[in-house]
């Protein structure tokens, strides 16, 4: 074992702070590019900056249904006039002559002329005149040219994961096309002699292995491309070559069980005889195992077996990680909302410590939050049940009606 190893093997466990800062500094975001059509391209991260080829609105616009009109035409008492154009969303009118008005509708050009709209629920109109209220103040109802964004402008940020309201934004400026960064390609798989698939017999000593199904969901979600290595058996032979093929196709690779101190345990020497580990262990719970390190040049990061931990440790380290690779820029860290504990924990946690818990509402509109019955990881039950983390710092005990920190599912698995 080199010096640098046996530091990392016997040093203490790190702070989470210390530990994700430690991920996130050795991430190297991709460069690589595509260009793909902007309908496709959700989920994908900007490659470079996106500008507005045009004026959004492009002219003056109509925000409303009503009637366009001069409001030096109209008397503070209001007045009655002609309609001479009629002005639908996809076509342009005339100049508008004095003393008259445009029936219009929503999104069309705002006649030359004209420096109102009114709302046609507060007219009345036979269709060929139309009575207008007084007291008509310009500009009403319009939307100004390049108000919302200007020629030029820049609308989308490289290192932006694109979500539906993004590319509704790209194709309004005109863009047919983005430029993306490649996917980024990650292999898993799973240590353990005791996992079978679903739909194979459970022989006794067996389970099921849910681990996979939740790595590929959880990648799934971050638009990563999955290499399935499948079920590697409890040795040091084979989990070395697992690794060493998962390096040679993929950008990082991902293990779950194996990193923890046992004879049964082959993931730390297998990564530290293939390359480096830069830790393994955080003061937390669940997930005090995470080994963290390199193999070869490409990086490596393993979570206890416990379905609990992996789910905790991959929204809270393997997630920031993957969005830095990906390019995405900016503050990682998830949205934590303050709620009072409709819970107790008399005694105090030894480490920081992720309780899976349910956010709910009094019937004063007070947000409040329950945990789980059960504190195992390995009660894949309470992830199902729950709808966020509660955050409980070290030495911290929790009364009923304490202020407590909640992380939602929907900042960690967007």
């Amino acid at each position: 074992m080199t010096d640098a190893a046996h530091r990392v093997e016997h040093s203490p466990p790190l702070s989470i702070e210390a530990a994700l800062a430690l991920l996130l500094e050795r991430a190297r975001p991709l460069t690589e590019r595509e260009t793909v059509a902007t309908a496709d391209a959700r989920n994908r991260v900007l490659a470079e900056d996106l500008s507005s080829r045009v004026d959004q609105p492009a002219w003056n616009s109509s925000a409303m249904d009503g009637y366009a009109v001069r409001t030096a035409d109209v008397a503070p008492g209001g007045a009655e006039l002609p309609i001479t154009q009629r002005i639908p969303a996809g076509r342009c009118g005339g100049p508008l002559a004095p003393g008259t008005a445009a029936r219009i509708f929503t999104g069309a050009p705002v006649p030359d002329g004209a420096d109102t709209v009114v709302v046609q629920e507060i007219c009345e109109s036979d269709g060929q005149r139309v009575r207008l209220p007084g007291d008509l103040k310009p500009g009403a109802n319009i939307r100004l040219r390049g108000e919302d964004v200007r020629a030029g402008d820049t609308v989308l940020a490289a290192g932006t994961r694109l979500a539906p309201q993004h590319l509704g934004l790209a194709a309004s400026v005109g863009a047919e096309e983005l430029a993306v960064l490649r996917r980024l390609r990650v292999a898993i798989f799973a240590s353990g002699d005791e996992l079978v698939m679903p739909g194979e017999p459970l022989n006794p000593g067996q389970i099921y292995n849910s681990n996979r199904f939740m790595y590929r969901a959880l990648l799934d979600v971050l638009g990563c491309e999955i290499s399935d290595l499948g079920i590697v058996e409890d040795s040091l032979g084979a989990t070395v070559e697992a690794l060493r093929a998962g390096a040679e196709q993929a950008d990082l690779v991902l293990a779950s069980g194996g990193v923890s101190v046992g004879e049964e345990d082959h993931v730390r020497p297998a990564v530290q005889r293939l390359g480096s580990l830069d830790l393994w262990r955080i003061a937390m719970r669940p997930g005090r195992p995470l080994a963290f390190g390199h193999i070869g040049d490409t990086p490596f990061i393993g979570s206890p077996g416990n379905p609990v931990s992996l789910f905790v440790t991959f929204c809270l380290f393997a997630r920031p990680f993957i969005l830095r690779m990906q390019g995405i820029t900016g503050d990682l860290a998830p949205i934590r909302l303050r709620a009072r504990a409709d819970f107790d924990l008399a005694k105090p946690v030894s480490r920081r410590e992720y309780l899976r818990a349910r956010l709910t509402q009094t019937a004063q509109g007070d947000a409040t939050v329950e945990v789980f019955p059960s504190r195992s990881s390995a009660a894949l039950t309470s992830l199902a049940w729950a709808d966020g983390l509660v955050e409980v710092a070290k030495g911290q005990t929790v009364a009923v009606g304490d202020p407590v920190l909640f992380i939602p599912f929907s900042e960690l698995i967007p």
